[in-house]
């Protein structure tokens, strides 16, 4: 994913806005049936036409100042306003940009153009969710916004969902006047749904149009390393690299692609060569992670925010690393659980059979309240290492919440066994014996973690058990219970 976002970013971005001039040109001959002035300083419809004649020029100044100008002259004009986003976006205000942005959104609330250019500001941000919003924003307005729905399909395949972010790729790659960025996201779609043919197939389709797409040639290097081609990867990666000659990403793609071919000196040589290290070399001689010193060094800082920077930039020089990929997830865990989610997956999938990359997959899944696709990998988990405590603890928070009360049960006896001074274990062993009906089993265990509890750390929960206790010691009085009834 990091692949097409890198090198396709500002493309997209231009040719967002070409296309965006001419269809705001479209729009805007409308307008000119409306005000006509005899001053063309004054009209802001000539003002308008001469500043999309600039920003087609690449003149993004003096574009822009013919956009401010019409505004002036009408304020509530919000093919200028969004325009006048465009001009600031290419030039790098972003601040601004979102401002005119959102003005001509405020004006024309039903626009499609000024939602998808919006959300393109976000996703260059990092901002992918709040950049969804505005994308299914703007398809709701036109299902058709060519922006919208392949930027929306990147959203989506970072997030995991490939299936749809297929769906919106090929919608956006069938438009006949849609970018052929459209197909490399496609390709990464199908890449990413398992259909290697299709995605060769849309690759070759955007080489037969442009022999030279540096994103498709990364994007099909890929497509090979995943299918152990390493010779023809390695000529992707070659040609890439006479495009943008002494790219680190691209060099340290082709070091991993000739060391996975078995030419190691080629592949230390182009290491070396490109200012790169090895970092904890395998038995093997195999290349685990290639990047800087500073880099390496960084990523084991103990600031979580410069190491997960740092973790970032070495998983662009190696994004098929497991390990750097469940680093990011664990470091994302609690305050973005969507982005640890995706990250321990691509982990997950890279080594399927790591229990602890699968074991960080399933606590993400729990953390996202997926429980029912946390509980079944946790179980994998358990059955191939039973002594793993996160796997039991997760598991049985998940049963837990899935009210599946006597299988959590065990799990949290499990926890006490390996840990008896857990005492919130014994809170919930209480409630589950609670909701099950089996009062005299949560009564022990109520009056247990009484006993035990921290007043400081489990405050709330020793509140709730004081206000529970009077009615179930009456309800046991009176005989109530699933097993007096079973009894009975």
């Amino acid at each position: 994913m990091n692949v097409l976002y890198y090198f396709c970013s500002r493309v997209l971005l231009r040719l967002a806005v070409v296309v965006l001039i001419f269809v705001c040109g479209s729009l805007i001959v409308v307008s000119q049936t409306e005000v006509s002035f005899g001053d063309a300083a004054a009209d802001p419809i000539k003002l308008f036409k001469q500043g999309q004649s600039a920003h087609a020029r690449g003149e993004l100044e003096k574009a822009l100042d013919f956009y401010e100008r019409a505004i002036q002259v009408r304020p509530e004009f919000p093919e200028a306003e969004f325009q006048r986003g465009n001009a600031l976006a290419a030039l790098g205000r972003l601040p601004s940009a979102h401002a005119a942005f959102e003005r001509a959104i405020a004006l024309r609330k039903n626009w499609s153009l000024p939602y998808s250019a919006l959300g393109t500001l976000l996703v260059k941000e990092g901002k992918d969710r709040e950049a969804e919003s505005y994308f299914r924003q703007a398809l709701k307005f036109n299902e058709r916004d060519n922006v919208a729905l392949r930027m929306l399909a990147e959203v989506r395949l970072r997030f995991g969902d490939s299936n749809e972010a297929l769906n919106l790729s090929r919608q956006a790659a069938g438009d006949p006047e849609g970018s052929i960025a459209a197909w490399i996201v496609r390709a990464m779609a199908e890449r990413a749904t398992g259909d290697r043919a299709a995605a060769n197939n849309s690759l070759q389709h955007v080489l037969q149009v442009e022999p030279e797409n540096l994103a498709a040639l990364l994007e099909r290097a890929e497509l090979r390393l995943d299918e152990a081609d390493y010779e023809r990867a390695s000529s992707d990666l070659n040609q890439a690299l006479k495009l943008r000659p002494g790219d680190k990403k691209i060099l340290s793609r082709l070091a991993f692609a000739y060391e996975r071919a078995g030419k190691l000196e080629e592949a230390q040589r182009i290491a070396r060569s490109a200012g790169l290290i090895q970092t904890q070399p395998a038995a093997n001689g195999m290349i685990n992670v290639i990047g800087t010193s500073e880099e390496i060094e960084a990523a084991n800082n103990d600031d979580q925010v410069k190491a997960r920077r740092a973790l970032e930039r070495l998983l662009e020089k190696n994004p098929r690393n497991a390990m750097l990929l469940a680093r990011l997830g664990g470091s994302y865990r609690t305050d973005d659980p969507s982005r640890s989610l995706e990250y321990y997956r691509r982990a997950t999938s890279i080594e399927p059979d790591n229990a602890d990359y699968a074991t960080g997959y399933a606590a993400a899944l729990v953390q996202a309240r997926r429980f029912a696709e946390g509980t079944i990998i946790l179980r994998r988990v358990i059955t191939s290492t039973p002594q793993s405590y996160a796997a039991h603890a997760n598991l049985a928070t998940a049963l837990y919440e899935l009210k599946r009360f006597s299988e959590a049960l065990p799990e949290y006896e499990w926890l006490l066994q390996a840990k008896p001074d857990m005492a919130v274990a014994y809170y919930f062993i209480a409630t589950a014996h609670d909701y099950l009906g089996e009062y005299p089993e949560a009564l022990t265990a109520y009056e247990t973690f009484l006993v035990r509890a921290d007043p400081k750390t489990n405050q709330l929960e020793i509140e709730k058990v004081k206000l529970r206790l009077p009615s179930l010691r009456r309800q046991i009085q009176l005989g109530q219970g699933t097993k007096q009834k079973n009894k009975k």
